[in-house]
């Protein structure tokens, strides 16, 4: 009895060292690959011109008939169901509004029989690490792989095809998924296990908002004691307070022309996706006994972002707010 056990589990360790050197093989073979994009919005939209730039046939989905016209116009193949568009893919990329959605999607297509044990299936949504994980032993229980990739760099980055990959998973699944990722952004970094990328996302997100928050607070206090909104965005970019809030999203309008204050603060990365990023950071904050009072502190003015009507706004709009505020 010793020995069948021992000899089943050599077999189950015998068939995971095939599928990933499969996988590997696979994914540096050359020429163009099946990619199945799930969720086209302002990140996942210009992500998936990125790859079928790069010579990838993509088949998408989208719950936007809008999106997904847009990219059939360019060619994509367009899918009403997630499940047959993971058939006919060897790459599966989500990107994905929260939780919940992530982890529906992933079981409308194993319920629809959209797993083929050779697919590599990999979510560059912002989710809890604890769900990360959850849908990564659904996935591989049916019999593919799934890897975590959040990614940082706003629409910008996504645009330009230079975001930055968080990847959770083992080094083989980091190696096989490296080289298409590469097609959507400038820095590819394996971060650890399964979850380890959501971790690492979270945490970034947890100090842009922090960072943002504070800048705003910065400026607006700068502004009142009567500097140049200029003079002092220069002098923050070139000192120690510099941030990517500062050079990049300037909460003030008129300093910086392409970020979102200049447009009505249209556009950009909305305040009701930071306040949900800080939610989740939150959770795992009170999970792992974590303190973070500014993180606790910063989601709760997003919070009243939201509740003053402004979820669709971008999140540097917390300077047009605190503005406003009266001190009493």
């Amino acid at each position: 009895m010793a020995f069948r056990v021992l000899s089943r589990g050599a077999s189950q360790q015998q068939q995971q060292l095939k599928l990933l050197s499969d996988l590997l093989i696979r994914s540096f073979s050359s020429g163009p690959k099946n990619v199945g994009f799930i969720g086209l919005g302002n990140m996942g939209g210009p992500m998936a011109s990125n790859l079928m730039a790069k010579g990838h046939k993509l088949h998408v989905f989208d719950i936007s008939k809008d999106a997904k016209d847009s990219l059939q116009a360019k060619g994509a193949v367009p899918y009403d169901n997630v499940a047959e568009l993971a058939k006919a893919s060897d790459f599966v990329v989500t990107m994905l509004p929260n939780n919940d959605i992530v982890a529906n999607t992933y079981e409308t297509i194993i319920d629809g029989g959209g797993i083929k044990n050779q697919t590599i299936f990999i979510d560059s949504s912002t989710i809890d690490p604890n769900v990360a994980k959850a849908v990564q032993k659904k996935v591989k229980a049916a019999g593919a792989t799934f890897v975590d990739a959040p990614v940082s760099g706003g629409v910008p980055g996504a645009k330009n095809a230079t975001l930055t990959f968080m990847v959770g998973g083992s080094t083989e699944e980091y190696q096989a998924v490296k080289e298409l990722l590469e097609g959507m952004g400038k820095k590819i970094t394996h971060c650890g296990g399964y979850g380890m990328g959501q971790a690492a996302k979270v945490c970034n997100n947890m100090m842009l908002g922090i960072s943002m928050c504070g800048l705003a607070e910065c400026m607006n206090l700068a502004i009142r004691l009567g500097l140049d909104p200029k003079v002092f965005a220069d002098i923050v970019n070139a000192s120690t307070g510099r941030s990517w809030a500062s050079e990049v999203n300037n909460p003030v309008p008129g300093i910086i022309a392409t970020a979102p204050a200049a447009n009505g603060y249209a556009g950009g990365f909305a305040t009701g996706l930071i306040t949900k990023d800080l939610g989740i950071a939150s959770a795992v904050a009170t999970s792992s006994n974590s303190p973070i009072p500014l993180g606790a502190l910063t989601h709760q003015i997003y919070r009243t972002l939201m509740a003053k009507g402004l979820a669709n706004k971008d999140f540097s709009v917390v300077y047009d707010f605190i503005k406003n505020n009266e001190n009493k």
